[in-house]
């Protein structure tokens, strides 16, 4: 099993930001290291053990979605290497595969969910509405249902440890300005119809996904964080999806799952992990970045 990075400690940048999975250190003034370590959550706890090589998983996918999206918008990869910023050749190893140098943009207060099937909180929001997130669907859809068009049902972001809630596009504007909610609306849309054709074509359904934008200086949209990948989108197999059931996935679906046979009040501290339940979990995140960039 790959060695596993649970905090990283580096005393060469300062600590900016300590996240639920990504920790980021600033670099000079204008841009930052952003670490993806092997920490999970779930139902907004951070358990006590890593997967190992998640966060070297979830920084290829990234990475891969950044290279094949260039041309629809711009994101937040800078142009300076791991050398550059982290000359120490030990500080480096610590990091080596798991770390990005990216532009410090303004983050935008709404998280862009798209979803192209009916599960989770929008299956949830539909039996109770009829809609997801003000939107209405049509009625006699059962869960994990394909949706007619892909959804925009944008999130607010809420601090560690807190929910995030659902809003409805008006809400969003009301946020983020009618301009921006629009194009932040738009590009999500287009991204997940791309991302969700090219990922059919490899076995994968892309469920859902969350995007995270920012402005830069000129107030350009600039896509941000990560993108699409097993801890941003829900995937799940071509060959094992059927409607009216909760399909598996490539992701920490499987945790979650074990998780909810445990007698857990999901508030921190997490239970701590069987080695099996770990060694699934890691397995399911490579086979998603192995169909998908074919590394």
């Amino acid at each position: 099993m790959q060695a596993s990075l649970y905090e990283s400690d580096l005393k060469s940048l300062p600590l900016v930001y300590r996240g639920k999975v990504r920790d980021v250190y600033g670099v000079g003034g204008d841009k930052l290291l952003i670490v993806t370590t092997d920490r999970l959550s779930a139902f907004d706890v951070i358990l006590p053990e890593p997967i190992p090589g998640k966060g070297a998983v979830l920084t290829a996918v990234s990475n891969f979605w950044f290279a094949r999206m260039r041309d629809i918008i711009p994101n937040h990869l800078a142009d300076l290497t791991l050398e550059q910023v982290l000359p120490d050749p030990a500080e480096r190893a610590q990091v080596a595969g798991r770390a990005v140098v990216a532009r410090r943009l303004k983050a935008l207060p709404v998280e862009a969910i798209v979803r192209g099937y009916l599960i989770g909180t929008g299956w949830k929001d539909y039996q109770q509405t009829s809609a997801v997130c003000g939107i209405a669907l049509p009625a006699g859809l059962r869960m994990a249902d394909r949706l007619p068009e892909p959804i925009f049902t944008p999130s607010t972001k809420a601090e560690v440890g807190i929910h995030d809630e659902n809003i409805d596009f008006a809400q969003a504007a009301k946020i983020l300005g009618d301009d921006i909610a629009a194009q932040v609306r738009d590009v999500s849309l287009r991204i997940y119809k791309e991302a969700a054709a090219y990922a059919l074509e490899r076995g994968i359904i892309i469920a859902d996904t969350k995007f995270e934008f920012g402005l830069d200086d000129n107030g350009t949209l600039v896509l941000i964080d990560e993108a699409l990948t097993p801890d941003s989108s829900r995937f799940w197999p071509v060959d094992e999806y059927q409607p009216g059931v909760s399909p598996p996935s490539f992701d920490k679906q499987f945790v979650r799952d074990y998780l909810e046979t445990l007698d857990w009040n999901k508030t921190a501290p997490g239970p701590k992990l069987p080695v099996e339940v770990i060694e699934k979990t890691a397995e399911k995140y490579r086979e998603a970045q192995r169909r998908l960039t074919g590394e």
